[in-house]
């Protein structure tokens, strides 16, 4: 059933209550040495609509950012993911957010073979299609034009230009699809990745078993790190088919990730929406499962970003907030 932007009490009172008392005692931003936590969006439509964190005065682009940077110093961008990000994009993020702040980039789709939406292309990619595809809404990217492919690399990594040069780039997330299986030929096209955005900070979500059965585990580890690509381990519904191996690892000296996905069960397969698949307030013995998890990480890395995608109403808000009231409390003893 679709979310309802305009019911605020989706989530149960009570459950609701805790998480809002432990939010008050988050630090303000949301970082506890160098942990950093924040969320996978800050435009949800039923986060936006609800009223639940963002005041009325927020009542634009430029206002939601600057109000979600009051709070978190990081954040993930899901928009590119769907359509390539222009300049004057990114330069607008760099501009809205103070010194320090951290963006995480989610892949264009074609990067890591989705489905692209022709209709997302600029113009001239638009033009550059072939006649049996212009008149489809959807193609792999197999599909396209190699040239027409590659220009959308480019073009993605021209665009993160701003941030990089702002210094708040902190990853591009490259969340690979569940048919992405452990062959050799997808370690090729992993190295192939690094080839193509050789300057750009990378991170790398699998979402097949594959990748890391005990077999073959140590190899796609080391594989990252001669790449320097930051693991991202992931949270997700427990006894489900498809739900992922928790691994908590660092290939990178500078970054490790870890992104929330909530743990619906209900949801997680068949929803139509990201924010009903990823529909989950989490609980706080939940979250403590991940602190001695997250103290780990901060002692392999440089930076550890947590990351909220249980991005429905303001599930990732509180989720990132209780997370780092127990992570503050928990460092104090």
């Amino acid at each position: 059933m679709p979310l309802d932007p305009t019911r605020p009490d989706h989530y149960a009172a009570p459950a609701r209550a805790r998480a809002e008392a432990l939010a008050a005692r988050a630090p303000r931003p949301a970082r506890i040495g160098n942990v950093r936590l924040g969320t996978c969006s800050w435009t949800d439509p039923t986060l936006i609509k609800s009223g639940l964190f963002y005041p009325p005065s927020a009542n634009n682009a430029e206002r939601r950012l600057r109000h979600y940077a009051e709070h978190f110093d990081v954040v993930e961008v899901d928009s590119p993911y769907y359509a390539l990000p222009t300049v004057q994009a990114a330069s607008a993020w760099a501009a809205r957010t103070p010194p320090g702040f951290r963006f995480h980039v989610k892949a264009f789709a074609a990067i890591t073979g989705h489905p692209v939406d022709l209709k997302t292309l600029p113009r001239d990619l638009k033009d550059a299609l072939p006649p049996g595809l212009r008149g489809r809404r959807r193609a792999r990217p197999d599909e396209l034009p190699p040239d027409l492919v590659g220009a959308c690399w480019r073009r993605f990594a021209d665009a993160l230009e701003p941030l990089t040069r702002a210094q708040k780039l902190a990853a591009v997330l490259l969340q690979f699809p569940p048919w992405f299986t452990a062959t050799r030929g997808n370690a090729r096209r992993l190295v192939a990745c690094r080839q193509r955005l050789p300057e750009l900070p990378l991170a790398v979500e699998f979402r097949h078993r594959s990748w890391l059965d005990p077999a073959r585990r140590r190899r796609v580890l080391d594989l990252l790190r001669d790449q320097g690509m930051a693991f991202v381990a992931v949270d997700t519904p427990a006894h489900h088919d498809t739900a992922l191996q928790r691994a908590v690892e660092v290939t990178s000296p500078d970054l490790a990730v870890v992104r929330f996905h909530g743990r619906n069960p209900d949801t997680w397969s068949g929803a139509t929406t990201a924010a009903e698949r990823f529909d989950h307030l989490y609980e706080e013995d939940e979250l403590a499962e991940w602190l001695e998890p997250l103290r780990r990480l901060a002692g392999q890395a440089a930076e550890v970003h947590a990351l909220m995608n249980n991005c429905a109403f303001d599930a990732g808000i509180l989720g990132a907030k209780n997370l780092a009231a127990l992570l503050a409390e928990d460092s104090r003893g």
